[in-house]
């Protein structure tokens, strides 16, 4: 075979192989950042981004089992987005959407730090104050409501006026004053 032909062949075996694995990494990743939490992808730091780029090539090189072969990254490719439709697709369904993401997480209820919520969210006091600073809060007391969103990011209410419960959406307060 020559390395042109070589470059472009891959036999049915191969091209569901490259599909079941492309599937079972996409699903390991799911899972690692459903238990790990959307911070793990969000914001990141050089540091994380760097991890994130050596996981990338490491997962592109389990899914095409070390085979440099045009037609199988196509089809490492294709299946990825394809997965990512489907989850798209499925998170549009209340039920599926609990499984698939995180719950926004209360970490600030009318001016108080839950801890609860930091934990539940992997974050530190430091890193909410830093996102309170972000959003312009000078006092926690300007603070009704912070959440830690399914997208990693910390979304900031003001106290005033009251929230509407269409912007509040699944975020369940645990605080009586609201």
């Amino acid at each position: 075979m020559d390395a042109l032909t070589k470059l472009f062949a891959i036999s049915w075996q191969e091209a569901t192989a490259v599909v079941i694995s492309t599937v079972a990494i996409y699903l390991v990743f799911l899972l690692l950042v459903r238990l790990f939490g959307a911070r793990v992808i969000s914001q990141l730091s050089t540091f994380d981004a760097l991890v994130a780029i050596m996981l990338g090539a490491i997962a592109g090189r389990v899914i095409l089992m070390d085979t440099p072969v045009l037609p199988a990254g196509i089809l490492g490719l294709g299946t990825l987005f394809l997965l990512e439709v489907t989850i798209g697709q499925l998170g549009r369904h209340t039920r599926a959407d609990r499984v698939v993401n995180q719950r926004p997480i209360v970490l600030v209820d009318a001016g108080e730090i839950l801890d609860a919520g930091l934990q539940r969210a992997h974050m530190s006091r430091d890193e909410l104050a830093s996102s309170l600073r972000l959003a312009g809060i000078r006092q926690l007391g300007e603070v009704e409501l912070a959440v830690f969103e399914p997208n990693g990011r910390v979304s900031v209410l003001r106290t005033g006026a009251s929230i509407d419960a269409e912007v509040l959406g699944s975020v369940h307060r645990s605080s009586k004053r609201h």
